[in-house]
């Protein structure tokens, strides 16, 4: 399972579309369904991957969102930050390569 996200992750950063997000300071209470779910009010999520450390069997407190567009990703980065599931993640940044 988490050479399954590791992979998926990797596919996402390597991804040519530019519609692809990093999301720090995940709330270790969120799974990647209620990543997805709250993202999804910016539109349409293609892809989520939250990567899970095999020693802890919890999530790393990062991930990846993949929208269908660059219009929703501008959409969600408009924001400062983003609460998720009680708590502020502080970083969201786009992984757009120059």
């Amino acid at each position: 399972m988490a050479a399954s996200a590791a992979r998926g992750a990797v596919a996402l950063r390597r991804n040519i579309d530019r519609s692809v997000a990093f999301v720090r300071k995940i709330p270790w209470t969120a799974a990647s369904s209620q990543l997805k779910e709250y993202f999804a009010q910016f539109g349409h999520v293609k892809k989520c991957i939250v990567p899970f450390d095999k020693e802890t069997g919890f999530h790393r407190g990062l991930g990846w969102v993949q929208f269908s567009s660059e219009e929703e990703l501008q959409n969600a980065l408009q924001q400062e930050y983003h609460i998720i599931d009680g708590v502020k993640c502080l970083k969201f940044q786009s992984t757009v390569r120059s």
